[in-house]
């Protein structure tokens, strides 16, 4: 049986090399994607042989990545549980997409990857399967084998003689990492009244600790879509780096989550994303002048349903295909520059700017204004509330009426007394 394995290098999968060998006298080869990661693909092959692996493919997908993926979900404002601005899912589906695609190209038998059987990412990655490669087995050996815990991942490694250079085996947490943020999860954290240590945190620089001045950075869009920082237009990979740097100096990004996972329970992740979080103040700020009332509305339905589906592996659909469509329709004239202001954990909007900019100041001024006669807000007003006046006009016959009834009441009551 030939498989191909999802890699990271980490625990989990090093040891499943050997793990598919021994239980399925499987060939293992390992794919390992690059989506900005620290190290990206750096020693893993070596590391994969090491381990038994009869082949590995690294793959660069860093600006697929961004251009096809955090673009589009940060074009129509997806966020999760109000807070997670999705790093970890809108990675799965592209790793997922190209290891089902090499699985397709080398004629393997089956997939496999080291996600747990309690988690978001095994329904992530296997729906990903099921879109390119319908007809392969899937092994997810969490779901199978006896190893409970870190320390059987260990002990199983050690028994074999397995190396893990580079694996802390101390490590208190679980995290993922790429361009666009890193997660924390596990250890103390499962705790949700623990406050996280600052040694926990590896991006960003915690906001007491900031510059003591603030620092003003101005964003261009196009579209929707970023394309300029401070006067320089940078390709998608660049830009995100660059704003994650300057981000992370302020301490902008953290958010510390207790979300609801696909699979039922509640979990607890921090997450630090500061160039995402820096993109999508500016963004939906730039919108408020160059989107309509009714069309801002609609874009943030669809927001929530495009972080459902993502969130839940649904990737590779027509739904999302549609859904991308209409934010495409509805960023058309998203044009334009923001201004931020970073200071000690913040970002607020300084200024905005557009050249489709919706927003014209001799209609909202308090003054005069040639093109806006008062008087007509009367007749708005009157048409507007007509709704409001009819229930209460309703209210009113009812409550004539109870006291209607009431005096004949009594007045029946009187006569039958005598």
């Amino acid at each position: 049986m030939k498989v191909v394995l999802g890699y990271s290098g980490g625990l989990d999968t090093s040891v499943i090399v050997p793990w598919l060998k021994e239980n399925y006298n499987a060939e293992v080869i390992c794919m390992a994607g690059d989506v900005g990661q620290q190290g990206g693909l750096e020693g893993l092959e070596a590391k994969a042989y090491a381990t038994g692996a009869s082949g590995f493919f690294g793959e660069d997908l860093r600006d697929e990545f961004v251009e096809d993926f955090v673009f589009p979900t940060l074009k129509i404002g997806a966020v999760y549980g109000r807070k997670y601005l999705l790093g970890t899912a809108m990675a799965r589906p592209l790793l997922g997409k190209r290891q089902a695609e090499i699985a397709l190209q080398i004629g393997a038998d089956a997939l496999s990857h080291g996600c747990t059987g309690k988690g978001n990412d095994q329904v992530r990655f296997e729906l990903a399967y099921s879109a390119i490669a319908p007809g392969i087995k899937v092994i997810a050996p969490w779901r199978e084998w006896d190893i409970r815990s870190r320390e059987d991942a260990l002990a199983y490694a050690r028994a074999r003689d397995i190396r893990l250079d580079g694996v802390d085996e101390s490590k208190l947490y679980s995290r993922d990492e790429n361009l666009w943020h890193i997660s924390h999860e596990g250890g103390p954290l499962e705790d949700p009244g623990f406050e996280p240590e600052e040694s926990m945190y590896l991006w960003t620089l915690a906001p007491e600790l900031a510059p003591d001045r603030p620092e003003y950075l101005e964003i261009g869009f196009d579209g929707g879509v970023p394309v300029m920082l401070n006067g320089e237009v940078m390709g998608p990979v660049t830009l995100l780096a660059t704003l994650n740097e300057i981000g992370s100096r302020h301490g902008i990004g953290r958010a510390d989550i207790v979300e609801n996972r696909l699979v039922g329970m509640k979990s607890r992740g921090v997450y630090e994303t500061p160039g995402g979080t820096l993109l999508y103040g500016a963004l939906k700020d730039l919108e408020s002048i160059t989107i309509d009332r009714q069309s801002e509305g609609l874009k943030d339905e669809m927001a929530q349903r495009w972080a459902d589906m993502l969130y839940e592996g649904r990737w590779w659909t027509p739904e999302r295909e549609a859904l991308a469509a209409m934010a495409n329709v509805l960023s058309k004239d998203v044009t334009g520059s923001v201004k931020l202001k970073l200071y000690k954990g913040s970002s607020c909007v300084a200024a905005r700017t557009s050249p489709v900019s919706l927003y014209r100041e001799d209609l909202a001024s308090f003054g005069h204004a040639a093109t806006y006669d008062h008087a007509d807000a009367t007749g708005f007003i009157r048409l507007f509330g007509l709704p409001i006046r009819a229930a209460a006009g309703l209210s009113a016959s009812r409550a004539e009426g109870d006291k209607a009834v009431t005096k004949l009441l009594e007045e029946v009551l009187e006569a039958s007394a005598l």
